[in-house]
């Protein structure tokens, strides 16, 4: 019996839902290269995308998986997939010409089938190959948002998941607020944080997580090299609590010691803009709705170069390299924003010439009237000693 994180009624509801579109978009069946997608559909759960490995699901609903042996392995123990197909490694394999047969079993020869162009299992190699195995074989058409738009809205039992997250990611706060002080090293804080989630029964994140003090505090991204906390110093750090690969992501910069007081105008300037986001984000508005928010209070107030041009995305299972998920707060989005969504907001203003950096944020499920916060703590300002 497989180790299921949902109820098999929930899988086949997800794939009765994909199948149904399929057959809205007149397509035989789909190709899925996002691991993402397998995820959803089936509870396949590996870091086996990083070889060849692809996903076919009938419009009728059959469904096989083109693997690896050691996916193979880990789709029969945590998944309702039950026809797998190795291909085995060997200086002439050609996993394409697999998937081709399975898909000749499936009669989609001259159908239109839906594939998943978008994705990081399909690299470019992949795709000259599944472009020669295929492009005289079927109609492939590109269906990459096709189960990406159906994970958009969160079951109830998705969000129990999410809500999980948050509360992992709460805790992680705790222990980086904390810890948070001169002389203390990034690296402990890492593993702390982290540590913290693991105690709570939560997964590796999507993505690195990011921490960086001193001028650091202004990049933004995870990069090599840790560091200590220096007195007058600020720390930025983004990280996403994960539970069963599900994510609610929070972003801060922590004060030690004294600040300028434009570092504190830029605080109050940021949290007035999350808020301002916060309030844009309901259904019937767009994500270009919720950036629009954010870029009017920077604009107003002086921030206009300061400010990014995203100010957040959707939150769901994803996998790494990232977990960011469709759709993004950027201008002009027009995305429409629904309940049982689940978004971040992170609301940066990074002065690159004055190395000052301010950064709240924390994620929101969208419900019928408005929203509801997932964290429980403040965005208040934490100036340590």
């Amino acid at each position: 019996m497989p180790m299921l994180h949902f109820k098999p009624a929930e899988y086949k509801a997800r794939q009765e839902k994909a199948m149904k579109e399929m057959r809205r978009r007149g397509l035989h069946g789909l190709i899925m290269f996002r691991q993402e997608s397998m995820y959803y559909l089936t509870g396949h759960d590996t870091f086996g995308y990083c070889f060849f490995q692809a996903m076919y699901l009938g419009a009728d609903g059959k469904l096989t998986l083109v693997t690896r042996w050691p996916d193979a392995i880990v789709a029969k123990r945590v998944s309702v997939v039950k026809d797998c197909r190795i291909w085995v490694n060997k200086p002439d394999a050609n996993p394409s010409l697999d998937l081709r047969a399975v898909l000749a079993e499936h009669k989609c020869a001259g159908k239109r089938v839906g594939i998943e162009y978008d994705a990081y299992g399909l690299t470019g190699a992949i795709y000259r190959k599944i472009d020669a195995a295929l492009g005289d074989f079927c109609h492939l058409e590109d269906a990459s948002d096709l189960v990406t738009r159906l994970r958009y809205v969160k079951s109830p039992a998705e969000l129990v998941y999410v809500r999980k997250a948050a509360d992992l990611a709460d805790r992680a706060l705790v222990v980086a607020n904390e810890m948070a002080h001169s002389g203390a090293n990034e690296g402990d804080i890492l593993a702390a944080m982290q540590g913290e989630i693991f105690r709570g029964d939560g997964d590796w994140p999507g993505n690195d997580q990011i921490i960086g003090s001193g001028d650091k505090a202004l990049i933004g991204r995870y990069t090599c090299g840790r560091q200590r906390i220096k007195k007058n110093d600020q720390l930025t750090i983004e990280w996403a609590g994960s539970y069963r690969r599900y994510h609610a992501a929070m972003m801060r910069t922590i004060f030690i010691g004294k600040r300028s007081q434009r570092q504190h105008d830029m605080h109050k300037v940021a949290v007035e803009a999350h808020w301002a986001s916060v309030a844009a984000l309901k259904p019937g508005n767009t994500c270009g709705d919720v950036f629009a928010a954010y870029a009017r209070v920077c604009d107003k107030n002086g921030y206009r170069k300061h400010r990014h041009s995203a100010t957040g995305y959707s939150m769901g299972t994803t996998y790494q390299p990232t977990w960011m998920d469709w759709p993004m707060f950027f201008e002009g989005n027009p995305a429409v924003i629904e309940p049982g969504n689940v978004f971040f907001i992170h609301t940066l203003i990074f002065d690159q010439g004055r190395s000052l950096a301010v950064a709240p944020g924390q994620s929101y499920i969208v419900t019928a009237r408005a929203n509801v916060p997932l964290s429980r703590s403040k965005l208040d300002l934490v100036n340590n000693d």
